[in-house]
Order: C-alpha cells, then structure tokens, then sequence
C-alpha cells in the first residue's frame, strides 16, 4: 500500500505539471499519448482504491486556472471533458452503462463525429450578435478572448436567420489547417523565430496573442460541435438535428458526421476515421459518440468531470517519446547528406519507428539536439517520421550527450563534402565515383515515372552496384543473362524478364527520359514542358539560360541547373553511349499553335476533391485541350480548378487574382 501510495502522489504531480505547462503556460512538454496513459493509471488506481481519491487528483478537475493576463469568464454550463476508449470493447462497456441506466428497451441512436485536435472554444450570443468567446479554463471558468475570436472569419460575428435563442451559448474546437501550419514553421524558420511542434499547440499560441492581429494572420478556423446553453428549450430533438441548425446560423460543421443504433457501426466508423486521418487537412485524434437524443442526454447526466452520454475513441498516438541513439549520414542521388536518426524502437501511429530524418544540419541546429537526447518523435502528415522537439526537461546531468557533427568526408566513398552557398545542404563531391550516388541515380532513372524498367527493383540495383556489374547507366543496356547469373536469387525466368523489360524501355517519350536523367529541380512537369518546347534531345541541350528563363515557370536555378548538366563532358559521354546502344527518343507532337484547341498554352492548376472525376482524369482532359497541368498557384496561372477542402491554393489565387474555376466550368470550357 505504501508504494501504492508513493506511485499515487508521483502520478498526480506529474499530471498536475502537465495539466500548467498544457493549459497555463502554452508549452506542452510530452505528447497527448503520454499524458493519457498517465491519466489512464492513476484513473484505474483511485477506481481500484477509492479511499485514495483527493479534491487536487487530477481525475477530479477538468483543467488548469486561467491566465491572469486575461479577463475570466464564468462558463454558463460547465465545459467538461470526456471519457476514453480504445477497443472496440470500450464501446460495447460505454453502450452497456447507457442500457444499464435507462428504461427497459429504449432506443439508443449514437451521433458519430471526428474529434479535433484544436482548442475548444465557448461563443456566447445576445439577439444573435456576439457577445464574448472564451476559453475552456478549468471547465468552470475560461479566459476572455473576444478580440481574437472576432478576427476568424469562419466565427460568425452575427447570426444568420431569425430563428435562433435570444441566448445561445455555442461549443467548438478552434484549430490550424496544416498547409496554415506548415506556412507559418516555414516563415518562422526563414525569421530565424522557433517553429511551432503541432497545429494544436499553434491554434492555442495564435489565441493566446494580447495583440489581435498577430491573431488575425494565423489563418484559423472553428467547427462547430454543439449547444452549451440555449434561453429556448427544444432548438432540436437531437443532437444530430442540433449541428444542422447551427450550420444554419451560420457554423461552420463537419462535413464527416454519421449516425447508428450499433455499437458495431460505431466501432467501423472510429476505425475508417483512423485510417483516412493522413489525407485530412487538420489534426484529429479521435472520435466522439454521443447519444443523439438530447432527451435521453439529459436522462443519463454527468459524473464528475464527464457526460455519461459521450465519450472518445481514441486513435493510436501519433506522438511518442523516445531516445536518440545515433545519428547516421545518407547520400542521395544528387550527393546530399541528410542526418538519419536511430531511435530507440517506439510505437508510433500504428507502426514501430526505429529511424527519422533530420532533414540537414540546420535543422539539428535548430531541435538543439545531441546524442543521447530524449525526443518528441511525430507521424503525421506523411508517412516519414520525424522528430518534432528535444525534451530538454529530461536531461539528465550525468548522461553521456554527444555533439552531431558533419563528417568532413562521404561516408560512403570517402570524397570531399562540399557546403552549398547558403551553408545549408552538403554535397559529396564524388559524383558518379560515389556508389551511393550511382545507386540513386539507377532507382530514379528505372523507376516508372521515367524509363519504367519493370523489375528492376531497390535490391538488385544494390547488387549490380555492389558486385561491379554496372558501373553507369548505360550499363544496363550491356546486361546480359551470363551477368545477370551472378545475382543472388536470380532465375533465368526473371533474368530473361528483366533483359525484355531493359530492351523495352529503349523506345521512350522524350519527356520521361528528360525527367530520368536526374537533373537537379528538373520534375515530371517541368520536363514535359522542356520536351514540349525543344521536342528533341539535341535542341535540349544546345539550349541557353535565356532561352530557358523565357518559357513559363522555369526560374533561374533550374534554368542555370540544366545548362550545366549538358555542359559537363561527363553527361554527354552518358548520353552518346545511350544514343549509340539504341536508345529511341520519342518526340512529342508538336501542337500547332493556329489550331484552336479551347485551352491552348493556359496554365491550370487543380486543387481539393472534384464532384465527378479524379485530378488524373481532369488533368487529362485539360492536357488533350492544350493546357498545361502545374503543380502549384503562381502570378502565370490562367485557372484554378477548386473541388471541396480547396485549401490554401484557393486561398492564393484569390489573393493573385487568379480566375477560380469549378468542375462543371472546366469542363463547358474544354469542350467549347
């Protein structure tokens, strides 16, 4: 009992200084995940040893006080949290609680909706017109944060419609659509400011500002999640019914809301929601269900700190802690060395994270890590972890910490590292002598965007590499089944096929060898527009950087890029020797420009989800009509193609003046 009792008060002071650096101090120091799994075993000790429960346990407040730099707001009807499950099991617990606690067979529908990763956020309304909006506090009491409110443009500033409470008190989350996010850690970089970890911890700074405009410019958003209090009973039968009306006042709501009367349907939905979280433009960490009739809501009531009518399903963390053991340099195609980190082995977004890149030297700068460091590591986003702070906190004065340096050579062939103007990236210097860079180049020039060698994989790249076999590209076209014998593993069925697959590839458009030949900044799209314009190699490469500065989205880096790529003595060689073992470049026909295709030489660009047809659908009909598909919005783009979730590349073309096309009005124009 006495160590029961030690775990119990270590537990609650760690919560209680979680709970002030979360909410008082907007600088979380652990990810949600650790917090919760804390939270979640002192819960389980003072259920098990309810003699132990104290008024300071943290299972007994909903938060922290508020800041006193601003005015505090007494909540009209406590803003609680909520409690959590994680199976499919804690769903079927939380439906046999409600059964248990209402009348014999009563009908229990369940409101399904996503749960935000953002900072919840009361809006009280007098005759439709706002009065305050404030913070969640201590659930009782929040901070007053009017003047930053009014400048998020999804928070109506007065109602719409006539029908709504003459006192309406309405719930949300306020949060950072992540291309707002990345924009603004990529300015604070540029400033040399430091970036934020997470769009939550952003949305919460960005309302914490004392100087609203600072606010204004952080590109915020509310959704709408439901009622608190409302001077009218009966506004809607459900809760369901209740975001419906919202919506109609002027809220902005889900647009992933469901409904079920099983707990199975509940349990698909959490589960769908997880795996589609990454293609979202904002964080979610969960989902909520809640019993969708407000009268059986009420029926059931509170515990201490949650309804028993609500509760979270929780998605696996997205954020872990673990520890650096090393740091490892790579070299890519073009000579890059990028840090790795080797981490001590952790469960991260639903798979086990061992490695993370730390992008460059600067960015190991600017984490302030060292070997041996305790680190935030993130998945989200993209599949790539990375490492998101250093928990200095966790430093320990008597480990080993080891400064990460730059090695002074490759660390694969032993060449020179050559810094970059901006001191930025490091190159090995090696070039084509460097394996690794001769491995990359092999990948990308097979890979199916370009030459489309089927079977021509990562593994046995490595092994024609490794066991001398091929020296170059060209190599390839030299491969015969005696070579191909000296590979592990390899059939002669499979060397027949790779052999047929590498004779294949010869005849190819010019614009995919363009793109294989690996030129710095040269991708897809810029080199269907270099194949465009020169239609064959030779022109290509006799082109000038004036020439190449005149066409449409080609700047002076790439411009300066691919006149030296030809320059070099080198790469010609590489491409006589292709040229000479068969290689057919085929040229692309040249569209005439007196003919009156509907969107000749127009710059498009397609962004969000279409009604009816995929982007690669689209992008076709637009490149049959004589358009050229970009991948962003600039001051050269003719149209935007907006689906819904648009984002911020509507957000730019408006502010460029750039014509915004739907589905329906592109498709009138192409077929004009």
């Amino acid at each position: 009992m006495k160590d029961l009792k030690l775990r119990l008060q270590e537990l609650k002071e760690t919560l209680n200084l979680y709970n002030y650096q979360y909410y008082v101090l907007d600088a979380p120091s652990v990810p949600d995940s650790e917090f919760d799994r804390l939270f979640h075993e002192l819960k389980q000790i003072e259920s098990d040893n309810p003699s132990l429960i104290t008024k300071d346990s943290p299972t007994q407040r909903v938060g922290a006080e508020p800041l006193a730099s601003f005015e505090q707001i007494q909540h009209k009807v406590p803003m609680l949290s909520l409690d959590n499950a994680f199976s499919h099991e804690d769903l079927q617990q939380f439906h046999k609680r409600i059964l248990k606690l209402l009348p014999d067979n009563e009908s229990i529908e369940f409101a399904l909706e996503p749960k935000l990763d953002g900072v919840a956020i009361s809006l009280y309304y007098e005759f439709g017109e706002l009065v305050y909006g404030a913070t969640r506090g201590d659930g009782k009491t929040g901070e007053d944060i009017t003047s930053n409110v009014r400048t998020i443009k999804s928070i109506p500033l007065v109602l719409r419609g006539t029908e709504y409470p003459e006192q309406l008190e309405v719930r949300g989350e306020i949060f950072m659509p992540a291309d707002s996010f990345e924009a603004l850690n990529q300015k604070a970089i540029k400033e040399g400011s430091k970036p934020f970890v997470n769009p939550r911890n952003a949305a919460s700074g960005s309302l914490r500002q004392l100087d609203p405009k600072i606010t204004a410019s952080r590109k915020l958003k509310l959704c709408a999640y439901g009622v608190g209090f409302s001077s009218t009973d009966g506004i809607a039968d459900t809760h369901f019914e209740s975001l419906i009306k919202l919506n109609e006042w002027g809220f902005h709501i889900s647009d992933k809301l469901s409904k079920s009367s099983r707990v199975e349907d509940c349990f698909s939905f959490c589960e769908t929601l997880g795996e589609t979280r990454q293609s979202l433009n904002y964080d979610i960490d969960g989902a909520v269900v809640k019993v969708n009739n407000l009268a059986l809501q009420k029926k059931l009531g509170f515990v201490s700190r949650a309804p028993r009518w609500a509760i979270a399903y929780k998605f696996p963390a997205q954020e872990e802690i673990t520890k650096l053991i090393s740091v490892d340099f790579q070299v890519g195609r073009t000579g890059v060395i990028t840090p790795v980190a080797r981490l001590k082995p952790v469960f991260v977004g639903g798979v086990t994270v061992s490695n993370a890149t730390l992008h460059n030297m600067d960015e190991v700068k600017r984490l302030g890590l060292k070997i041996g460091d305790f680190v935030t590591v993130r998945r989200a986003g993209d599949v790539i972890p990375k490492i998101a702070a250093t928990l200095f906190s966790k430093r320990n004065e008597q480990a080993e910490l080891k400064e990460i340096l730059l090695p002074e050579t490759c660390p694969v062939c032993g060449s020179t590292i050559d810094l970059e103007s901006t001191g930025v990236i490091a190159r090995c210097s090696g070039t084509l002598v460097c394996p690794a860079q001769l491995k990359e180049s092999i990948k990308h020039f097979a890979s199916r965007k370009a030459m489309d060698i089927d079977g021509l994989g990562d593994k046995l790249v490595e092994q024609l590499v490794d066991k001398d076999i091929i020296k170059g590209i060209s190599d390839l076209y030299l491969l015969n089944a005696k070579k191909l014998s000296l590979l592990d593993r390899m059939a002669e069925k499979s060397a027949n096929n790779l052999i047929e697959a590498i004779n294949n590839s010869k005849e190819v458009p010019l614009h995919k060898f363009i793109y294989a030949l690996g030129i710095p900044e040269v991708g897809e799209t810029t080199a269907e527009l270099l194949a465009q314009r020169y239609t064959t190699l030779d022109a290509l490469i006799s082109a000038t950087e004036e020439s190449l500065l005149a066409l449409k989205d080609i700047g002076p880096v790439v411009a300066h890029n691919i006149v030296n790529f030809f320059s070099q003595k080198s790469n010609k060689d590489k491409l006589d020797q292709l040229i000479s073992l068969g290689l057919k470049l085929i040229s692309p026909d040249v569209i005439d420009e007196k003919v009156s295709l509907p969107m000749i030489g127009k710059s498009v660009v397609i962004t969000g989800t279409l009604p009816n047809l995929s982007r690669d659908k689209m992008s076709k009909l637009l490149k049959d009509a004589g358009a050229k598909v970009q991948s962003s919005v600039s001051k050269k783009t003719d149209f935007l193609i907006a689906g819904e979730a648009a984002g911020s590349k509507l957000t730019k073309a408006m502010e460029l003046g750039v014509e915004v096309l739907s589905e329906e009005a592109a498709l009138n124009i192409i077929s004009s």
